[in-house]
């Protein structure tokens, strides 16, 4: 019968671990190594081997070693598979859901829709044939998918019954960073948009009264100051142009999406299209989104887009020669009150017969002519003269010393309407447009295509009397130097130091009373000269 001593203890791991020999040692390593779980997960590869071998014996399938990285995949997958039905339960929130929510209602109808489709039938719609047009764009390789215009059309379609509108026509489509923008160029019919013009000028009243409020009251604080005032005022901006006439003809609509709300871009200022021809900004997609570029411009996205869209509008929307002609009753008024009026009105012309597409794909362009104002470089159609005086500055003058009048201005002019194409300036050597065929293969039925190399992205078909124009692409104009932001103007100099300007050092408490003691004699000295002057006329 075996004994242990008194003085023996009980072994511990270590202990254990230095009575083993290097194999076994290296083995305990090795274990302890495959037991460490992994952060991400907490799974280790000990027990995950273990249940891989364990599903190997139990199924026992053919060709083990071909399929053991596919059972090792479904062990893990088992591992962090849910109990619980997800089917009821999760909800998808991704953005083609949510967006698929949103223009499930495009395709839905009201009770009562169909007796409202029978009466509209009879009735004359704005709402384009945007389906006919895409199919010629589809024969030219432009636009966009077939799935994608019905939508639009849609969309369109929400847009007509929800404004008055007279005239309405999908613009074209310009990409940003974070969302695309979908235009829709619309006319109000008359009167219709007086009314939305009121409601917003009451608002903008409503925020100038406040301000004007707030600038009185600096005023009176400012008027207990007797500050010199500068006379320096800054030159006149010019004002933007009414609706319905110049860059701010039409109107227009974007959104995000077809089947999300359409918003009303606001009307264009001369300083936003100035502004925006020396600056080159990508959308974001965001109207709300700040505009940060050097020079500054003076708006956020939706002035910008509106600019650029305005420009766009101005170089590339041509039509065949013929379809349109200005009205003879209007040329007539015109030349009775004199020469200096442009024409900006004109008609479509019901005699047109259409050009063939030969003649439409003449090198020299002379078969397409464009139907929208140039935009002057004073960011109008029409000049405006910054002398003009306006009944406040005559009064200012009464009131005021004459003062030097400054030279009249030369008057901007630009090409009138319905210029032709081939007047239109060369890029680099380039043409501006490059005319084409639908089909080279197919000629007797193709359709022809002009493609704008000064705004690329901008397209436009004729075939016999039909035309449209399209623009897709991100809103930038044709450089043909990479774009590199204009530096900032130079520091301004200091104003040159002079005693004149200079500020004397404080004298000391000596020089002071020095300067006291020179002046009382001084002052004692003047008096004995007058009293001895004075003794003198006495003898006299």
């Amino acid at each position: 019968m075996s004994s242990t001593p008194k003085d023996s203890k009980p072994q511990t791991p270590v202990n254990m671990e230095l009575n083993l020999n290097p194999k076994e040692q290296e083995f305990l390593k090795a274990k302890s190594y495959l037991l460490t779980a992994s952060t991400d997960t907490g799974v280790n590869v000990y027990d995950h081997l273990s249940r891989v071998l364990t599903k190997v014996l139990d199924e026992r399938p053919d060709n083990v070693a071909d399929i053991f990285e596919d059972i090792s995949k479904d062990v893990k997958r088992s591992k962090f598979t849910s109990d619980a039905d997800t089917v009821l339960d999760k909800v998808d929130r991704s953005t083609e859901v949510s967006l698929a929510q949103v223009q499930r209602r495009l395709f839905t109808k009201g009770d009562g829709d169909d007796e409202d489709n029978q009466q509209d039938e009879e009735v004359e719609t704005p709402l384009p044939n945007l389906m006919e047009l895409c199919f010629y764009f589809e024969q030219a390789g432009i636009g966009l998918n077939r799935e994608e215009m019905i939508r639009i059309w849609l969309a369109l379609k929400n847009l007509v019954d929800n404004h008055p509108l007279q005239h309405v026509r999908f613009w074209g489509k310009i990409f940003g960073r974070e969302q695309n923008y979908y235009v829709a160029e619309v006319e109000y019919r008359e009167g219709d948009e007086e009314e939305e013009e009121e409601e917003e000028e009451e608002q903008n009243e409503e925020d100038a009264t406040e301000k004007d409020d707030a600038d009185e009251g600096e005023e009176e604080e400012t008027e207990e100051d007797d500050l010199p005032k500068p006379e320096f005022k800054p030159p006149p901006v010019a004002p933007r142009e009414e609706n319905r006439t110049g860059a701010n003809k039409k109107t227009y609509f974007v959104c995000n999406d077809p089947g999300k709300s359409w918003i009303k871009l606001p009307a264009v200022t001369p300083a936003q299209i100035t502004a925006g021809r020396k600056i080159k900004k990508f959308f974001t997609g965001r109207l709300d989104a700040p505009v940060v570029s050097y020079p500054p411009f003076p708006g956020n996205e939706a002035n910008y887009l509106r600019a650029q869209i305005a420009r766009i509008s101005a170089g590339t929307h041509i039509s065949p020669l013929g379809f349109y002609q200005f009205d003879e009753d209007e040329e007539e008024e015109e030349e009775g009150e004199g020469e200096g009026n442009s024409r900006d009105h004109f008609v479509e012309n019901v005699d047109f017969e259409g050009i063939p597409v030969r003649e439409l794909i003449d090198a020299n362009l002379s078969n397409w002519v464009h139907h929208v104002q140039h935009i002057l470089p004073q960011g109008r159609c029409t000049w405006w003269n910054p002398v003009q005086k306006s009944e406040d500055d005559f009064e200012d003058e009464d009131e005021e010393e004459e003062r030097e009048e400054p030279d009249e201005p030369e008057p901007e002019v630009g090409p009138p309407l319905l210029t032709p194409l081939a007047e239109d300036e060369e890029i680099a050597g380039m043409s501006p447009w490059t005319p084409r065929l639908s089909s080279n293969l197919i000629p007797q039925y193709s359709i022809s295509v002009m493609h704008s190399n000064l705004w690329p992205g901008a397209h436009a078909f004729a075939f016999e009397k039909k035309f449209e124009n399209v623009y897709i692409g991100h809103g930038h104009k044709y450089a043909q130097d990479n774009y590199s932001p204009p530096p900032p103007p130079a520091v301004q100099e200091e104003f040159p130091s002079g005693p004149e300007i200079t500020e004397a050092e404080d004298p000391t408490p000596e020089e002071e009373a020095a300067l006291r003691a020179a002046q009382q004699e001084a002052a004692e000295a003047a008096e004995e000269m007058e009293e001895a002057e004075e003794d003198e006329e006495e003898d006299d």
